[in-house]
């Protein structure tokens, strides 16, 4: 294993924490949306949930997916091992490949209704802000983990490719989930590029043809490509409805925890 590698929690954490307070600082500057419930309660709540989640990954992958993008490196395992391919390719490729996985695995998640059952933690929120793209149920990190481990042996990525990857994707997480305000222009021409607020706010809509798009975290490409790419609410940014109808407005940890075994928040018809 590369001695950088022995750093790669800390740079994660400090990306994270820098991301965070940038984000969360535009929030309480330019807000896109005023939000309904109280900040410190919902933060309170979403940033427990994610610090859970972190638990349970570090127990239960220590090596998380650049270990395993280390295993694949020494055994030749994966597609990418089996070509040569210039060491800036591999890792645009692989990063691309990964990307792809995820958003198939988003789509997965709303089509399958015991996969819904733990998805809709996240869409549960009433609001919408950076923290919400940190709250998920830890059975759907568990689950997640398992499938990005298996897509990293499969693809066999550079150990750097996985690495960008696992931080580029927590950096857009917290991006495209912000209720920041962007000039329209600007958000123009950014969906071309990486999925902005106002293209991923529509997935969060409790409208369900707007719940099932929208897909992508990092790139908007996969959306326009698969036909899952709604470029505004119906009912407008500022007046559109956040998360599920039928849930209390308080929520806790104890109640999201225990939301995926409740029948409370099934989407009327899921639709692909």
């Amino acid at each position: 294993m590369p001695d950088w590698l022995t750093h790669e929690p800390v740079v994660r954490i400090a990306v994270f924490a820098a991301l965070f307070a940038v984000f969360a600082a535009w929030e309480l500057g330019r807000p896109r949306r005023a939000l309904h419930d109280s900040k410190r309660h919902r933060w309170a709540t979403n940033l427990g949930m994610f610090v859970l989640d972190a638990a349970v990954v570090r127990v239960l992958f220590p090596g998380a997916a650049v270990g395993f993008a280390v295993l694949a490196q020494r055994y030749d395992l994966g597609l990418l091992q089996l070509v040569a391919l210039p060491a800036w390719v591999e890792i645009v490729t692989a990063v691309l490949l990964l990307d792809l996985v995820i958003y198939w695995q988003h789509r997965l998640f709303h089509k399958v209704p015991l996969l819904w059952r733990m998805h809709k933690v996240h869409h549960a929120d009433l609001d919408f802000d950076t923290t919400t793209g940190v709250r998920f149920h830890p059975l759907e990190i568990v689950l997640s983990m398992l499938i990005k481990l298996l897509a990293v042996l499969a693809i066999g990525p550079a150990v750097l490719a996985v690495l960008l990857f696992e931080i580029v994707l927590n950096g857009t997480a917290l991006f495209n989930h912000a209720n920041i305000r962007m000039p329209v222009a600007l958000d123009r021409v950014l969906r071309w590029l990486v999925v902005t607020p106002d293209m991923h706010r529509v997935h969060h809509s409790s409208i369900v043809v707007e719940t099932n798009s929208n897909y992508g975290f990092n790139l908007p490409w996969w959306d326009r490509l698969f036909g899952s790419y709604r470029a505004q609410p119906q009912g407008g940014h500022a007046d559109m409805h956040i998360g599920l109808r039928d849930l209390p407005e308080r929520q806790s940890m104890v109640s999201l925890l225990s939301l995926p075994f409740q029948d409370r928040g099934q989407q009327p018809a899921v639709t692909p």
